[in-house]
């Protein structure tokens, strides 16, 4: 497998589904929000997550958020971590816990 890949068969919510829901996941995933998921998809720039409890929502973790030395976790991995931004393109972007720095 590439460093970088998404997994086989990787079935997620339809754009349509996303657009959709997106009011709903905003207000239920407010700027502070714990979320825990899966990663499904791992790209040079951050890794892709299934919430848990959201099927029409996909959140995304950006290496620009990630301390410098770690690496972004592997396909399949469960992560947690907070809601910081909602993105225009209907994204939840998180930042992961496994990230945060002890200063904070």
């Amino acid at each position: 497998m590439d460093e970088y890949a998404w997994p086989k068969g990787l079935t997620g919510p339809a754009v349509e589904a996303i657009q959709r829901s997106w009011p709903a996941t905003v207000a239920a995933l407010p700027v502070g929000a714990r979320v825990g998921g899966e990663v499904i998809g791992r790209l040079p720039f951050g890794v892709f997550i299934r919430l848990d409890g959201f099927p029409d929502a996909v959140a995304l973790a950006e290496i620009t958020a990630m301390p410098y030395g770690l690496e972004l976790p592997a396909l399949g991995a469960r992560v947690d971590g907070q809601v910081f931004w909602h993105a225009d393109n209907h994204q939840v972007r998180v930042r992961l816990d496994e990230w945060r720095t002890s200063g904070e």
